[in-house]
């Protein structure tokens, strides 16, 4: 890694409010752990959430920058060095099929967290880790991208066979 080179985090909630996730990532402790990872820039996405991050980093030289909402999150992704993420499919599976290293961060506020179980079963599979709010600091500390496996999505087309016969549509 050169001295100048830009290494970015960028963390997004989505379009909900996720203060729990921006609090934790705004924390001078995580800001402290991801510099010291060699990370150079911290880019939040705060949805609709009230808490604002500080524009100023602290003790750290991270570079701390934020903003509620964007047309298309893509290009921040394809950007990022590490993506830190709520457990929503799009923001999960659009950072796999873009190959960036993933920390997802499961909201415990929402009511019947179906999200959380497909975080645990990628994480389980070593395609992204899996933390929430209050061990968002041991899983930056502790994470190895090295054992990250690549995700790569199934073919589609045996699911779409079944649900048209099931339907009573021609086979192709």
């Amino acid at each position: 890694m050169g001295d100048g080179e830009r290494r970015v985090v960028f963390v997004t909630v989505g379009t909900t409010c996720f203060d729990a996730l921006v609090k934790v990532v705004d924390s001078e402790e995580v800001k402290q752990a991801l510099m010291q990872k060699g990370y150079t820039h911290l880019v939040i996405q705060m949805g609709r959430g009230t808490y604002v991050p500080a524009e100023a980093s602290g003790n750290s030289n991270l570079q701390v920058e934020h903003f509620t909402f964007s047309p298309s999150i893509a290009d921040y992704i394809r950007e990022a060095s590490l993506v830190i993420s709520h457990a929503g499919s799009g923001s999960i599976f659009e950072t796999l099929r873009l190959g960036k290293p993933l920390i997802v961060v499961v909201n415990e506020d929402l009511m019947d967290n179906h999200q959380s179980e497909l975080a645990d079963e990628l994480a389980e599979r070593n395609h992204l880790f899996c933390a929430h709010p209050q061990t968002l600091l041991e899983t930056v500390e502790a994470m190895d991208l090295n054992v990250l496996q690549p995700y790569m999505p199934g073919d589609a087309k045996p699911v779409v066979a079944l649900i048209n016969k099931f339907l009573g549509f021609p086979i192709d």
